[in-house]
């Protein structure tokens, strides 16, 4: 059968499935958020110096109204920055638990978000990652001066082409528009560009804006249910250099 009848043969929902099944891009570039590279454990560490066998509960209370403030802020276009939400969402969890921090004990907790320093496994990933051909780059809600002052003080930004924070657009991630800002800045298109999350949340968010995700589930969360799933999960970086350097272009 000549190519042209057997074109007109296939069942045009064969065809589309043929395309919907091609193999996948290879990919250029690595997307991370912020916290697959920088580790929050210091923060919890000082809540529960502070508050000897509540920590932990600090924590919770503190997480849960951080991005809910972000999130809420943004819907109602009252936008503040991740610094804010941070400040408001402790003073929150504090006064909910019953709980006394006078302010300058409060701005310095807060202050540890600006003053992170990396996971063991991050100098070592990164490098294979360049090593390997890969691009580079940060995207996160945190506040540009967080991100910047984790990045100069732990020496890693010969490792970033861009260090992102959403910020600049007033919009938080799961918002499409946020994710976008890494395809503009790295001038590339979504399914080129592995983006790497610690959060369940956000790596559902990255993947259905379009990014080919990994899923750094360094905390052993359940998978979120969002109505999609990451590409792959693991524990540490180690699974996303092997995977990333597997499907590099």
């Amino acid at each position: 059968m000549q190519r042209r009848q057997f074109l007109r043969a296939v069942p045009a929902a064969a065809l589309s499935m043929s395309v919907a099944h091609a193999a996948p891009r290879p990919l250029r570039a690595v997307l991370f958020d912020a916290f697959p590279i920088f580790d929050p454990r210091p923060i919890a560490a000082e809540a529960e110096r502070l508050f000897p066998g509540r920590g932990a509960e600090l924590m919770l209370v503190w997480r849960t109204r951080q991005f809910e403030y972000a999130w809420l802020r943004q819907l109602s276009g009252s936008y503040a920055d991740f610094a804010v939400t941070t400040n408001d969402s402790l003073i929150y969890a504090l006064r909910a638990l019953g709980l006394t921090l006078d302010s300058a004990k409060r701005d310095a907790l807060v202050d540890l978000y600006a003053h992170l320093r990396p996971w063991p496994d991050v100098r070592a990933s990164l490098t294979a990652l360049r090593a390997a051909g890969l691009r580079l780059a940060i995207l996160s809600n945190l506040s540009p001066a967080m991100l910047q002052n984790g990045v100069g003080e732990s020496n890693l930004s010969a490792f970033f082409e861009h260090v992102l924070s959403t910020d600049r657009i007033q919009r938080y991630k799961p918002d499409p528009a946020a994710y976008a800002l890494g395809t503009d800045a790295l001038g590339l298109p979504r399914d080129e560009i592995l983006f790497a999350a610690f959060a369940g949340w956000d790596a559902a968010g990255a993947k259905r804006f379009g990014y080919p995700t990994y899923w750094i589930n360094r905390t052993n969360a359940p998978l979120e249910e969002l109505g999609v799933q990451p590409d792959r999960t693991g524990s540490d970086l180690a699974g996303l250099v092997a995977f990333a350097t597997r499907h590099r272009s």
